[in-house]
C-alpha cells in the first residue's frame, strides 16, 4: 500500500469512526427506489394484526379473516401479523426469501390528517415546527453527499422531495386508466332501445347512473387531488419493468408516486377497490425485483404513505384518515428480516386519540438509519439530510 493510498483509507476510517458505528455498504452500487403511496393507503389491511381481537371487532365489514384454508384468509408471517391475500403471488415470496421486510406503526409527528401538508413535510424532511432553511427535499439532500449520485422521478413534474441545488431529471409515466362509457357513447346506447319494450328501462338506468355519478363527484376530486396525478397502481405494475431498466443502467436514486389510496368509501376486504390497488402495486414491485437483475442485490425499494387511517371502518364501509402506518422496504441484500421496529399490542386502549395507529417509528429517524447503512453515512453527512434527528439503527442492510 503506498502513501497515498494508506492516508485515503486511514481518513474514510477516521469519519466513520466518528459517527461510532463502521457501516458496511451492500455489493455493487447502490440503489434505492422511494415510492409514494399518495392518498394515505389502509395499512392494516395490509399487515394484518391477526391476533388482535379488537382489530376484527372493529373491523365487521372490512377485516380480513385470520389465516385459514381459504383463498381469502390472510397469509400468515408470524404469530401477531400476516399479509394481505391479493400479495401472495408478488410480494410474500419475496418475504419468505428474505427481501422483503414491514415496519408497522410508523410515520410522520405531523397530526393534521392533511394529505397536502403531510406530503410536503415528509417530502421535506420535516418534524413539528421545523422547516429546512433552503426548502429542499430532503433526497436532493441525499444526493448531494453521495459522490457519483444519479437522481432521477418518474413523475409528471419534479416533485419537491428532489427539489434542491442539484438538477434532476424527471420522466411522466404513461397512465393505464381506462374511462367508462361517457355522454356520447350513453345516447347512441340509448338510440339503440328508441322505440322498444326496453326504452324505458335503458333510459331509467342512464339517469340512476347519472345521479349516482353526480353525487360522487366531490368526494372524487378529493381523492384526485391526495393523489396529485401520481400513476395508477395499475399503471406503476405496467411501468414497472421500464423503471427497473432505467435505474439499472442509468440511476441510483429514484423517486416515483403512486395515487389512489384515499378509500372513504367501499373499500372492501379480502376483495374490492383497496385489495384490487394491493395486488397491482405488489406485481409491479416484483416485476421490478425481477427486471434488476443482479442489482437487484445491491438495490433498496421503500414504500411510504402520508398517514395511516382509522383504524375503525366507518359507515361507508370504508376508512378516514389517520395516523400510522406501515413501511415497506425490500431488496436482495436485506440483512435484517420480518417485522421491525417498535411495536406494541393491536388493542383500543393503545390506539392514537382512541383512533389510529400511533407512530412509534419516526420516518426520518428510520430512514436516517437505513441511508447510514446503505451508504456508509456519517453523522456530519446525516445531518445535512434530516437536522437534528437521531438515526434509528434496525440493521436493515
Amino acid at each position: 500500500m503506498d502513501r497515498r493510498t494508506l492516508l485515503k483509507t486511514l481518513a474514510t476510517g477516521a469519519l466513520a469512526c466518528a459517527s461510532g458505528q463502521l457501516f458496511a455498504a451492500p455489493p455493487g452500487n447502490p440503489r434505492c427506489l422511494l415510492v409514494f403511496l399518495r392518498g394515505a393507503y389502509d395499512a392494516a389491511n395490509l399487515l394484518i394484526p391477526i391476533s388482535s381481537d379488537f382489530y376484527y371487532a372493529a373491523r365487521p365489514g372490512i377485516a380480513i379473516p385470520r389465516p385459514g384454508a381459504g383463498a381469502d384468509t390472510a397469509l400468515p408471517l408470524t404469530a401477531d401479523w400476516g399479509l394481505h391475500p391479493a400479495l401472495r403471488e408478488s410480494i410474500l415470496p419475496l418475504y419468505q426469501q428474505g427481501q422483503a421486510i414491514f415496519l408497522p406503526f410508523a410515520g410522520t409527528d405531523d397530526t393534521s390528517r392533511s394529505h397536502f401538508e403531510t406530503q410536503d413535510s415528509i417530502e421535506l424532511g420535516q418534524g413539528a415546527g421545523i422547516i429546512h432553511p433552503d426548502y429542499s427535499g430532503f433526497l436532493a439532500r441525499l444526493a448531494t453527499q453521495l459522490r457519483g449520485a444519479a437522481p432521477i422521478a418518474f413523475t409528471d413534474q419534479l416533485p419537491l422531495i428532489l427539489r434542491g441545488p442539484q438538477e434532476v431529471p424527471n420522466i411522466a409515466l404513461r397512465s393505464t386508466s381506462k374511462p367508462g362509457i361517457d355522454a356520447r357513447q350513453s345516447s347512441l346506447i340509448a338510440s339503440m332501445y328508441h322505440n322498444t319494450p326496453l326504452a324505458e328501462n335503458v333510459d331509467q338506468g342512464f339517469a340512476v347512473r347519472d345521479a349516482a355519478q353526480a353525487s360522487m363527484l366531490s368526494l372524487e376530486a378529493e381523492m384526485k387531488q391526495a393523489s396529485r396525478n401520481a400513476i395508477t397502481p395499475k399503471g406503476f405494475a405496467a411501468e414497472a419493468q421500464r423503471i427497473a431498466r432505467m435505474m439499472k443502467d442509468q440511476y441510483t436514486l429514484g423517486f416515483v408516486d403512486v395515487g389512489g389510496w384515499d378509500t372513504h368509501v367501499a373499500q372492501g376486504g379480502a376483495t374490492g377497490a383497496l385489495a384490487s390497488r394491493l395486488g397491482e402495486l405488489g406485481q409491479g414491485l416484483a416485476t421490478y425485483a425481477n427486471e434488476m437483475g443482479d442489482a437487484w442485490r445491491s438495490t433498496v425499494v421503500v414504500v411510504i404513505s402520508e398517514f395511516g387511517r382509522t383504524f375503525r371502518e366507518n359507515g361507508n364501509h370504508g376508512t378516514d384518515h389517520g395516523h400510522g402506518t406501515v413501511y415497506w422496504i425490500l431488496g436482495g441484500g436485506l440483512h435484517a428480516k420480518g417485522i421491525l421496529g417498535e411495536q406494541q399490542t393491536v388493542t383500543e386502549k393503545n390506539l392514537f386519540q382512541n383512533r389510529d395507529y400511533p407512530v412509534l417509528n419516526e420516518y426520518r429517524s428510520v430512514l436516517g438509519g437505513l441511508f447510514a447503512r446503505l451508504y456508509g453515512l456519517d453523522n456530519r453527512r446525516l445531518e445535512k439530510i434530516f437536522p437534528n434527528v437521531k438515526a434509528q439503527d434496525l440493521g436493515i442492510v
